[in-house]
Order: C-alpha cells, then sequence, then structure tokens
C-alpha cells in the first residue's frame, strides 16, 4: 500500500467497499431471520397490550436449554481436561517416530492451554453461539503485537462472503469486520502492520445484530468511544506492477490471492499484503478461517436451531 499512489488506492477501496455492501446486503434475509430468532431465548420479557392491557410476554426457554446442553456436550469433547490435540503416526511405526508424536502432542496442548490464552473462553463462546447461528467461524493467524498465534472467535454476522459463495476454499473474497479503539489500531500502525496515516472518526455502520445482542443483554453503546470499523477483505487481484507471469514472463492476467485492509467509515487503505507464501509457484491461497457448522445447511450458512424449530 506505501508503493501505489493516491488514486490507485482511492480507486482499489471504492471497488472493495462496493463490493462489500453488495455481499452484505445479497444476506440480508439471513441476518434478518437470526435477529427475529435471538428474540426466541426466552432471556428478555416484553409487555404487550394483546390480548389485554397488562399481558405477560413469556417465551418458552426451549431453545436456550437445547443451546446450553449443545455447549456442554461438545465443549467437554473438544476441550477435555488431557488437551484437545492427539497425535497418530501414519505409517509404519516405531519408537522414535511414537516419541516425536508425544512430543508434538504435549508441544501442542501447551500451545493451546497455556500460551493461547484466547483459545478455551473463545471456543466456550463459540459453542453457544453455533447451535443459535447455524454458523461460526475461527481466525488462525501469527499476532505480530502478541508474538504468538491466535485462534479467534468470529461471529458469523462479522463475516461477510458473497452471494454465489458456497465454501470458504472457492470463494473469491471473505471480509473480516474489525472493530477496533484508537489504541488497538494505533498499535497496529508502530508495528508497521497498517499504514502510518491519520484516521478520520466515523460513524460504526448499523449493526442490527450487535444492537439486538446488546438489547437482550441490557447494555448500550457509550458514544465516547472511538471504534473504527476495519474491513479485512481476502480476494484476489491483478495489481499493476506486481502482475503473474508465466515461464516466459509474460503477463498471464490471473488474479492473485490478497489481503487488502481499509478504514470502512475514511475509505483509507492500511495495508495490502500477499495472501500465498512467497516460494508457492501455483500461488495458492492461504486460509485463515475454519467454519463450523451445526447443520450443513443449503448454501454456504448452516442451519441453527433458530431455523429448525425457531417456527414452533
Amino acid at each position: 500500500a506505501e508503493v501505489f499512489p493516491e488514486e490507485v488506492l482511492s480507486e482499489l477501496s471504492t471497488e472493495l467497499r462496493e463490493n462489500y455492501e453488495d455481499d452484505l446486503e445479497s444476506r440480508s434475509d439471513w441476518k434478518d431471520s437470526y435477529i427475529k430468532g435471538l428474540d426466541l431465548l426466552g432471556i428478555k420479557y416484553e409487555e404487550r397490550t394483546q390480548p389485554f392491557d397488562g399481558a405477560t410476554g413469556v417465551t418458552h426457554p426451549l431453545i436456550a436449554e437445547s443451546v446450553t446442553q449443545f455447549q456442554a456436550q461438545a465443549y467437554k469433547e473438544l476441550l477435555p481436561a488431557k488437551g484437545p490435540v492427539s497425535t497418530n503416526v501414519i505409517g509404519r511405526k516405531d519408537p522414535e517416530r511414537e516419541a516425536q508424536a508425544t512430543r508434538v502432542k504435549d508441544f501442542m496442548n501447551y500451545q493451546i492451554t497455556e500460551v493461547m490464552e484466547e483459545y478455551d473462553p473463545d471456543t466456550d463462546q463459540m459453542l453457544f453461539y453455533l447451535p443459535l447461528a447455524g454458523s461460526t467461524f475461527k481466525k488462525v493467524y501469527f499476532d505480530i503485537t502478541k508474538n504468538r498465534a491466535v485462534a479467534k472467535f468470529v461471529p458469523a454476522e462479522d463475516l461477510v462472503v458473497p452471494y454465489e459463495a458456497s465454501d470458504l476454499n472457492t470463494t473469491t473474497r471473505v471480509t473480516h469486520v474489525l472493530r477496533m479503539d484508537e489504541n488497538e489500531t494505533r498499535k497496529m500502525q508502530v508495528a508497521g502492520v497498517y499504514r502510518d496515516i491519520e484516521l478520520s472518526s466515523s460513524e460504526e455502520s448499523e449493526n442490527k445484530v450487535k444492537e439486538k445482542i446488546d438489547e437482550l443483554e441490557g447494555a448500550s453503546k457509550n458514544y465516547s468511544e472511538e471504534v473504527y470499523t476495519i474491513l479485512e477483505i481476502h480476494t484476489n487481484l491483478d495489481l499493476e506492477g506486481f502482475e503473474d507471469l508465466d515461464a516466459n514472463n509474460e503477463i498471464t492476467g490471473i488474479k492473485l490471492p490478497y489481503i487488502v485492509t481499509l478504514d470502512h467509515g475514511s475509505g483509507e487503505i492500511l495495508a495490502i499484503r500477499r495472501n500465498f507464501d512467497e516460494g508457492d509457484p501455483l500461488k495458492r491461497k492461504r486460509q485463515f478461517f475454519v467454519h463450523y457448522k451445526f447443520l450443513p445447511g443449503l448454501g454456504f450458512y448452516g442451519f441453527g436451531l433458530i431455523h429448525t424449530i425457531g417456527g414452533l
């Protein structure tokens, strides 16, 4: 992003933001049904005037009970006391290979249970969202500011894909919506992850799912907090000066995997990074996201209890 002139960055930002808005609009029905379904948890009482004044609106907590049962059982399976990682030697077994497998298992369990401090609580929270929404995500990556691997829970409303997407590996675009305060953003700029540029404060775009969750929790936003909506877009681009070349050094016109990070409010592009290994001749996209589904569903998103028994 530091190489390109401002007019090129501006044009790219406009195109990517338009694509994001189109992707967001294409799943509006999914979002509406999810928001309606959150009321069926039975957490919040409502006052009604029908069938008479003073009638009490009570929702049977059937979905909440089912969600809690699934969460408890899945958590026990995925995070047992001995640690979540197990190893298996494929092929010929000997003492050296089995000892190596044990070392790998012990080290991975140490990483996940001790070093990656968000892994346990994020998995616990993810397993509550999963049976509700039908789809949840984990983002697994190396965080430069923490200097360690991270496996962060990403709710379905914060990961946006195009209408025609069928899975994460083949989709042309994945947008991760990040909400970062001023200090977090500054840390990323100082670490060299983002361009060191001025960002104009802007109102967060309407997020009906977050508003509904806040309503159920009884929370409200403090408008003194300055929060940036950062779009991290994993997409394919044909960038001038970085084109794909064949064996004869001729430009092929093939788009290559990149990650473009931009501030949604100001439109400023913070970073453009290649999303494939430098030595990979096939230039295959690196995958940061893991998709968990409660039930497979008919399209990209899975079905949850909201979809299957919400109508009852």
